[in-house]
């Protein structure tokens, strides 16, 4: 009787401790609205991942976490919004990685001109231990990178003529990045390359403020840049990463159980991101032909003279990010080639 007794009691210890247990841990999440900007419009894949984060976020908070979410880029530019997390003034972001460089110069290794040759090798770079070494930079400055997202490989569209040489760049008024590597790889291979915010690009081609832009084919769909732009080269110059980023100042005041419901979410949305992303690139040069862009693929040979061309370009990344980083990458880029 007494062993029946002290195992019951036992068992309604362990219960109860168990249960403490589970109480902690939601008291561990505190209600929380979490503003989330990011630069395309919520009909993209950028944007049907950041839904997706959010409601994994609200999922998992039982709602205590709010992720309310500001598409096309209404908390203002990439730029703008980084400053907005260093300051504290907003939590998280999804923007690329190129408008990072002048935040943290490690960042400029992925702006690298044909870096990557296949999506799954730069998955397995951007998710290994020199993705995480680059990334973790940036707490420096006051920014957390979570994880990577899927932009894609850019190609080139222009109102002027196909690019089928490296000669047809010549004189071409080419909007890139705000971001010195994107504009010396331009001007080196002819063009007049001007640096604005995505927010404003759709205008300066619709006005012919610019002449082109290069950007992924998903991109190029979902901005509608078909109705201004007549021509698409498929170049594949830069695999462009984006990058999910949270306040460092908001993001050391929350609790680890907080955190790691942000990471998973992240995850989460990164891995079906990713899949959509592919998915919707290989039927969006059939849906950008449909809408009347002239599509034309650039030889290997073109691409090859593309690459020597920018050589002082890449020269100006190991400059930026040091020898000893770029190796690593490239190191790891190798031993990633499909």
């Amino acid at each position: 009787m007494k062993r029946l007794i002290i195992s019951t009691l036992t068992a309604a210890l362990l219960g109860s401790t168990l249960g403490l247990g589970q109480v902690h841990a939601a008291d561990d999440i505190r209600p929380r609205m979490i503003r989330f900007g990011y630069g395309l419009n919520e009909d993209s894949n950028q944007g049907r991942a950041v839904k997706l984060l959010a409601e994994e976020v609200a999922k998992a908070s039982d709602g205590k976490l709010k992720v309310r979410t500001f598409g096309s880029a209404s908390l203002g530019s990439d730029d703008q919004m980084q400053n907005a997390l260093i300051g504290g003034a907003q939590e998280m972001m999804v923007g690329s990685t190129a408008t990072l460089v002048g935040i943290s110069k490690e960042m400029a290794v992925w702006d690298t001109p044909f870096l990557f040759t296949d999506p799954r090798q730069a998955d397995q770079v951007l998710d290994g231990p020199v993705g995480r070494q680059v990334m973790d930079k940036l707490e420096e400055k006051g920014l957390v990178g979570l994880v990577y997202w899927e932009n894609g490989f850019r190609n080139v569209t222009n109102s002027a003529r196909p690019i089928e040489k490296l000669e047809d760049f010549e004189g071409i008024k080419l909007r890139v990045m705000p971001n010195p590597v994107f504009i010396d790889t331009f001007k080196r291979m002819g063009a007049n390359a001007v640096p604005l915010p995505f927010s404003e690009l759709f205008t300066a081609l619709e006005t012919k403020a610019v002449d082109g832009q290069e950007n992924p084919y998903n991109t190029i769909l979902s901005s509608k840049f078909y109705e201004v732009q007549k021509y698409l080269s498929v170049t594949n110059h830069v695999y462009s990463p984006w990058i999910v980023t949270v306040s460092k100042r908001w993001w050391d005041g929350l609790s680890a159980t907080e955190q790691g419901i942000l990471m998973d979410a992240a995850e989460k949305a990164r891995d079906a991101e990713r899949e959509d992303t592919r998915r919707e690139a290989s039927q969006a040069l059939a849906a950008l032909k449909e809408r009347g862009m002239q599509i034309n693929e650039v030889s290997p040979e073109e691409i090859q003279r593309m690459r020597e061309q920018a050589q002082p370009a890449i020269q100006t990344v190991i400059d930026a990010v040091g020898q000893d980083l770029f190796d690593q990458v490239q190191a790891e880029v190798e031993k990633a080639a499909p």
